[in-house]
């Protein structure tokens, strides 16, 4: 497939012109954070980071999705850090939407692009700087990781968004593909990071009700998605963010590919205590 676009948000601030009224949503089974709320308002800055802003899309809240904490930052030129991550039993991916960066992770460095794809296991040592003169959009994906007995972490892993075949899923002539980047068959990893693709009129053709909790950011195109019982209009540079077990499903509109990158926690027993 050609012609991959990464959404990212758009910053900046609305004309005064514009009204008000918006698509956000926050339920008790999802949430919906469209592109046009994520403006130079709602930044945090963070600790250790320089010259970088983020947009927190979300983070673990009791009695609603309580694995990870998804970001957009962006880099200035000059901009990263040197001990990016506070946690050190969390575990990421970062995925690249525009602009260039350089990854240091342990020993080896790492020159990323639109595209570039790269999971962090926990206790890294790693480095993220802009060194071009263009700003940088990062996606990035945090989660504490969750050791199974007998397993150690997963090793570090940096590939790219053209390098990841597309597995079709079954009885759908080819309309619905998932790119896993990393391994589902090796339980060693604790969640997935995915990009899902839907040519035009392709869908989920059933209501998926499950315990992984969703992240999902619309990458490139358009659809109709069920959250619950609704069913919302998403575009490039929307966030969904669904609590386990919230029906959902999905159409492709538009023209193009519907493409979203996809969190989900896997491969744990859930537990039995708070």
């Amino acid at each position: 497939m050609t012609n991959r676009t990464y959404a990212f948000p758009p910053g900046g601030l609305p004309p005064q012109s514009d009204s008000p009224v918006g698509t956000a949503v926050f339920t008790t089974a999802y949430a919906v954070i469209p592109a046009i709320t994520m403006r130079d308002i709602v930044t945090s800055f963070l600790p250790n980071w320089i010259h970088t802003r983020a947009w927190i899309l979300a983070r673990p809240l009791t009695g609603f999705a309580e694995t990870f904490a998804q970001y957009a930052i962006e880099l200035a030129p000059g901009g990263g850090s040197a001990e990016p991550e506070p946690d050190v039993e969390a575990q990421a991916v970062l995925f690249v939407a525009h602009g260039t960066a350089r990854l240091t992770l342990g020993r080896d460095v790492h020159e990323l692009r639109a595209g570039s794809f790269v999971y962090i296991p926990p206790s890294a040592v790693w480095t993220l700087w802009n060194t071009s003169d263009k700003p940088c959009g990062i996606h990035w994906i945090r989660k504490r990781y969750e050791p199974a007995p007998g397993m150690a972490p997963p090793e570090a892993k940096v590939t790219h968004d053209s390098e990841v075949p597309s597995a079709t899923m079954p009885d759908c002539d080819g309309v619905w593909s998932t790119q896993r980047f990393l391994d589902p068959l090796d339980l060693r990893y604790d969640f997935h990071a995915n990009i899902v693709t839907f040519l035009p009129g392709g869908r989920i053709p059933f209501a998926e009700t499950h315990v992984m909790e969703h992240g999902l950011y619309v990458l490139q195109g358009t659809g109709k998605y069920l959250l619950n019982t609704d069913w919302v209009d998403v575009g490039p540079g929307d966030f969904m963010w669904l609590r386990a077990f919230c029906p959902q499903a999905c159409i492709a509109t538009g023209d193009e590919p519907f493409r979203y990158l996809l969190y989900k926690d896997v491969n744990r027993h859930p537990k039995l205590h708070l």
